[in-house]
């Protein structure tokens, strides 16, 4: 549920003193926290992009922040490296090659039908020019645990292209744990065995909840006091596990609930009908969506009042 559902998006911004929406689950590198299993996260992965060696991976549970990472990783990457994005590696061998192709700019005729072995020749010659301009390459791979194991193996053919003294580009792989299982296919362990670098998301700590919901209002242009109350946050840490995605959702649902109310803070019991609004959260029996939404729409209209 988002505040311009009910046209109230300018009185939520203007109610609680933002500039922008604080919680949106859209990746926004600008919100990107330097939590420490973020920070050093990143940190490795910078390293190793930079050492140019084998693959890299990142793993972590739904919602700890892969994505951003990934997208934060690009952004400090732009001015050294030529990055190519796969957002959903879904796809066979032949497909991830032309993906690749679009993304590193590789002229291929129109109507043209490629095969595999053109493809990476083509691909050879595009990282050789990347090269030559003074960049070197890098693949993000997102979501990589529902990449099929041909299409990893194929992956593993790309990091066989290297000249005399390097290897023509760095294969970043972001996924859930389930990675690590197909990692584990006999078919593929030379892939595995080229894992230089690796690392594990795991949620914020109990000191960072806090920490991270008062610099995503902060980045939003919240200026005011302490918006969220402790018992607020003590509630958001039970249900949400510090999970970052979770928080957010609750965090926007919780302000929500205060606005309709016409609270400027954000109390437990804003969290907890946040928390039972959420599907994931809610226990079976418990009030669904709808009464949430009638809650807020009503409280709405008495805050829009409240406020004129």
């Amino acid at each position: 549920m988002q505040p311009q559902d009910f046209g109230v998006k300018d009185l939520y911004l203007k109610h609680f003193g933002v500039s922008e929406f604080p919680f949106s689950i859209t990746p926004d590198t600008s919100f990107f926290f330097s939590s420490g299993g973020a920070k050093e996260a990143l940190n490795t992965l910078l390293i190793a992009a930079r050492t140019g060696e084998g693959f890299i991976k990142i793993t972590g549970e739904v919602g700890t922040g892969k994505t951003l990472l990934c997208r934060k990783l690009m952004a400090n990457l732009e001015q050294d490296f030529k990055v190519a994005y796969i957002p959903n590696p879904y796809l066979e061998p032949l497909a991830l090659f032309m993906e690749l192709a679009s993304e590193l700019e590789v002229k291929i005729a129109p109507r043209a039908k490629p095969n595999q072995h053109q493809l990476l020749k083509a691909l050879t010659l595009r990282l050789l020019e990347i090269i030559r301009e003074g960049k070197r390459v890098a693949i993000c791979l997102d979501e990589a645990q529902a990449m099929p194991i041909e299409t990893l193996e194929a992956l593993r053919l790309l990091t066989n292209l290297e000249t005399e003294k390097r290897k023509l580009l760095q294969v970043i792989i972001f996924g859930q744990p389930e990675l690590d299982e197909k990692l584990n296919h006999p078919s593929i362990r030379q892939l595995k065995q080229r894992i230089t670098f690796d690392y594990h998301l795991n949620p914020l700590s109990r000191d960072e909840l806090d920490y991270y919901v008062h610099h995503r209002l902060g980045v939003a242009g919240y200026q005011g006091g302490r918006l969220f109350s402790p018992l607020a946050l003590w509630m958001m840490q039970r249900k949400t596990k510090r999970i970052p995605r979770l928080v957010n959702i609750i965090s926007h649902k919780a302000m929500l609930s205060a606005l309709g109310k016409g609270k400027r803070t954000v109390g437990m019991f804003d969290v907890l009908a946040a928390a039972n609004d959420t599907a994931s959260l809610r226990k079976p029996g418990m009030a669904g969506k709808l009464g949430f939404l009638l809650f807020i729409i009503v409280g709405c209209s008495i805050g829009w009042v409240y406020l004129k």
